[in-house]
This record gives C-alpha cells, structure tokens and sequence, in this order.
C-alpha cells in the first residue's frame, strides 16, 4: 500500500530525510518512531504530497507521488500533528464542508457524517461548536474527518500528543476499529514508548535516517535478555567490578548502572551475593522500545517535549522552508 524507495529531503543543506525506504503492506499499522526532529513529519508531508522530495521516489495506494499527486490525496487521509478544525462551525458541519471538498455527495455525504460521528462517539455532539469541545473530543473529530471519503491509507501525526492517557487510550481503540472493521492501513509518528507498541512494525528513525525496522518484539530481542538497573553506595567502583566479574556491558547514569543479562531472576541471587560494593536499589525488568533506541543511538527518547532547537527544525521542516 505504501512503497518508498531512497527518499531524502534537503533544506537550505540540512538533511531532513535521508536516503528513506520502506514498505507498509495493506491492513498493516505501520510506526515511525524517534525524537523531535527526527525528520517524522517531514517524511509524512512528502508521502502526502505536501512537500516534494529532493530525491527518491514513493507511491500510495499504486499512485506516483509526484507523477500522480491527486489520486495520492483521493486515496488518503491525514491527521496533522497541530489542530486544524474550524472552531466557529459545528462538528457536523467541520465534516460536511471536507465531505464537499472530496466530492462525497448528497445521500453518501450523510450516511459518511453519521457513520463517522457514531464512530468516534460524537453523534450526540454534532450540532456543537468545536470550540466548546475538549481536546480529546477536538482529536477524535480530526480523526472522524480524516475517515470520511473512506481512504486506503491514513496518516496520523502524533495522533495523542497532548492527551491524557485515558484519551489516548480511547484514540487507539478508533485506530485498532479501523484495521479490524475496515481493512485500512495506518501510517503513524510518535515518540510516545507505549503507542508504538500498537503497531504491526515500527521503523526506528533518527536524524533523518531509519536505523532499524521490524516488530516491536523483535526489536526489543535486539537488546537481548533482561535489563537491570543497580543504585549502589560506589558506583563507580560497582561498575569496574561487574564489568571485570561478569564481562557484562555496564551503563552508568544519574539513575545508576544498566545491565543487559540473560536469565535475570536466575542472574539476581548470584550477583546480590557475590558483588562487595553495597547494593542500595536493584530493578529487573523486560527491555522496552526505549531500551532499543538507547542501544542503537546512545540515548533516550524523551517523553516531553523536544529542545527549542528540535522544535524549530520541527517548523522549518513542516513548513518546507
């Protein structure tokens, strides 16, 4: 459903996306996963024609980008990252004016409104102006939207940023409906640990480039066993010695040592009795999406908000500049 092949988008010689390729079959719910700045925006704005690729090639739904980018917008739908409902109309109303841009007529356009709206479980609140919503009922809409022209491919742009997890939660059950009901492909960013856990495959993306793609549990097997996390009275000292005794890769930070072991509740007893720096706080736990990406890059996906810097690049790059 989704075919890119090596595409890469320059601004002023930043590299924003860099030497991208990927596939997302039909049906499939497909992540990008990476910090702000990533170059996650910038790759769904070019797959939805908004932005033209510096080099490389892509299709949707069989349709050529660049060479087709009308067939590519009939067969879509997207969800921007920022909110973009007119909030001086009614719910309904936000549909029926996008319904009349994709051309849904009369009878269709109704049955399409009341479809979605029930959907979404907004049918009750369709007569209200936007801007008395909340902003999980303001998302759901977005998503409502997004559905009405019955699209093969739906984009969603950090569909939950913002949103308090029961929000969230209920977002991801629409998002689920849709593959389960309906058959239609999800393409989605976020930086968010437990939302990419929904998808079928994640591509792992940073600074522009994929570093790793495949199911979220085969790239946690990529870490390898279970990490556990030691505070100890030295440590320092605790890290030369684990490193020395066990010929284990030991990372040490403000929370204190990480270690990668197999067998980990096996492992624990040995290492509590046989360490002599003093044990203050010991953790053992399964690797995580994070944990992927600590070891493919170094460091962590913040949780929060990105750097003023990673938020400007983030802009610049949506606004093509």
């Amino acid at each position: 459903m989704i075919d890119v092949e090596h595409i890469t988008k320059v601004f002023n010689g930043f590299k924003a996306v860099d030497d991208v390729s990927f596939e997302v079959d039909p049906g499939e719910i497909f992540g990008f996963l990476g910090p702000n700045g990533a170059g996650k925006t910038t790759t769904i704005n070019i797959l939805c024609t908004l932005l033209k690729p510096t080099a490389g090639s892509a299709k949707i739904n069989g349709y050529d980008i660049l060479k087709e980018p009308d067939k590519v917008r009939r067969s879509i739908g997207l969800i921007f990252q920022d909110p973009s409902l007119d909030d001086k109309l009614t719910a309904e109303e936000n549909l029926a004016f996008h319904a009349i841009l994709y051309g849904v007529k009369g009878g269709e356009r109704r049955r399409q409104i009341d479809l979605v709206l029930r959907m979404v479980e907004l049918a009750d609140r369709k007569e209200d102006l936007v801007k008395t919503f909340s902003g999980g009922m303001k998302r759901r809409l977005e998503i409502a939207r997004g559905l009405l022209h019955q699209p093969k491919v739906l984009f969603l742009d950090e569909p939950t940023l913002g949103l308090d997890p029961q929000t969230r939660s209920h977002v991801w059950d629409y998002v689920n409906k849709l593959r389960t009901e309906y058959g239609t492909t999800v393409f989605l960013t976020t930086h968010y640990m437990d939302e990419a856990e929904n998808c079928d495959r994640i591509a792992i993306i940073d600074h522009g480039r994929i570093i790793a793609l495949d199911t979220p549990e085969a790239l946690k097997r990529h870490v390898g066993g279970d990490v556990l996390t030691v505070r100890t009275s030295d440590d320092v000292k605790a890290e030369k010695e684990i490193g020395e005794r066990y010929n284990l890769r030991v990372r040490r930070d403000k929370n204190g040592l990480t270690i990668e072991v197999e067998n980990g509740e096996e492992f624990i007893p040995k290492f509590v009795s046989n360490l002599r720096t003093e044990i203050i706080s010991l953790n053992l736990r399964r690797p995580t999406l994070n944990d992927v990406f600590l070891k493919l890059t170094g460091r962590e996906i913040r949780e929060e908000e990105g750097s003023l810097a990673d938020q400007m690049r983030a802009i610049v790059r949506a606004r093509g500049r």
